[in-house]
């Protein structure tokens, strides 16, 4: 029998988010390789509701005292770093 490993439900509420923190960068990226434009209103409606469903998602996780409020914070602010990297790559290839 395997042993089960212990995981905290903060650790699993984490792992989630980050799932789904995840998810939007993939979905961008398959946008931005399908040629979806950066400033093509399906793209910013796209990404603006999935940044807004997730923030929901951390705030939710934070009042539940689930995740800190600073790693919600900081894993919002690296998928935004994330999605400029795409965004600022997307613009230079529209460039040429």
């Amino acid at each position: 029998m395997i042993p089960e490993v212990a995981v905290s439900k903060e650790e699993q509420a984490y792992a989630i988010l980050k799932a789904d923190a995840d998810k939007i960068l993939q979905l961008i990226k398959v946008q931005i390789d399908n040629l979806t434009m950066p400033q093509c209103p399906l793209y910013e409606e796209v990404l603006d509701t999935q940044m807004f469903g997730l923030s929901k998602e951390i705030d939710f996780a934070v009042r539940l005292e689930l995740i800190r409020e600073e790693d919600g914070k900081a894993l919002l602010d690296n998928l935004e770093k994330q999605l400029n990297v795409l965004h600022e790559a997307s613009q230079q290839h529209y460039r040429r």
